[in-house]
């Protein structure tokens, strides 16, 4: 099975042409993400086979679950798709269980391409289809506080095609024991579906840091979509203006979202890293 890794901000994914294959991906993904026995990644990336000629991408989380949305993933399948000629376009949508996303390549020179653009969707309030169970039924849920083990934690809840729950604090995000509180966020009964857990500290009105703890992943160097969910956040909390940076352990990210019933765009860097054979 030939693939080929890339990164978005440190965010690895091996990518395969699976358009002519079949498996039980579930069962690929966490042998191939296995970073001492595998290839190592957060998560495997399927060019499926298209619907209405648009390319279809599907992703497999390493505990070998399937993620609805995936920014930083999104990039690495785009910039797979055109290097490798599937795709002869430098603007095109692509299909995701999260919905219909539109894609642009940025920093196109000598047919390599070190960035792209993203359409994230819509960002989804509405607490049942998060999912999150709360008592108030507020819309959007803001200041929810749970009890995660020994510690109150506060959070916002959104939907990016995903779920996520940020929290911001006041000091810097090193220094939180997201390790320890992550996986218990992860899986807090408030969550049916499980949740992406953000910890974002606003340094200013157009850059935020943050960290993120993903869902079947665990602590990852960037996540595109947890990016998108904090800066929808902060917006809306009125820490940020349309376009913010998000400072992520592994690069930065740039969200744009002006608070209206608009889609959140991504912009950030992809590289291929190498390529292999994976003995099916």
């Amino acid at each position: 099975m030939r693939f080929v890794k890339y990164h978005g901000a440190g965010n690895d994914f091996v990518v395969v042409d699976a358009r002519f294959a079949e498996h039980d991906w579930a069962a690929v993904a966490t042998q191939m993400c296995e970073r001492r026995r595998g290839i190592g990644s957060d998560g495997i990336i399927l060019v499926a086979p298209p619907t209405e000629s648009v390319p279809v991408m599907k992703m497999f989380n390493p505990d070998g679950s399937e993620a609805e949305a995936c920014g930083n993933g999104l990039r690495c399948f785009v910039r797979y798709v055109v290097d490798s000629g599937i795709v002869d376009a430098t603007a095109f949508d692509v299909d995701t269980l999260g919905g219909r996303r539109h894609v642009t390549v940025l920093g196109a020179a000598d047919g390599v391409q070190d960035a792209a653009e993203v359409s994230m969707g819509r960002p989804i309030f509405e607490p049942a289809q998060v999912p999150v169970h709360v008592l108030d039924g507020g819309v959007p849920v803001l200041g929810l506080l749970l009890a995660v083990g020994d510690v109150p934690v506060e959070v916002n809840v959104v939907s990016m095609g995903n779920p996520h729950a940020v929290t911001f604090i006041k000091d810097s995000v090193a220094s939180y024991p997201l390790r320890e509180v992550g996986p218990l966020m992860e899986k807090h009964e408030a969550f049916p579906a499980r949740v992406n857990f953000e910890i974002a500290n606003v340094i200013g009105r157009g850059d935020i840091e943050a960290r993120v703890w993903e869902r079947g992943a665990g602590e990852t160097l960037a996540c595109g979509s947890g990016a998108c969910a904090i800066a929808v956040m902060a917006h809306l909390l009125g820490y940020c203006d349309d376009m913010v940076r998000i400072h992520l352990p592994g690069g930065v990210l740039t969200v744009t979202w002006n608070g209206e019933d608009n889609e959140v765009l991504l912009r950030g860097p992809v590289k291929r890293v190498f390529a292999g054979e994976w003995p099916e």
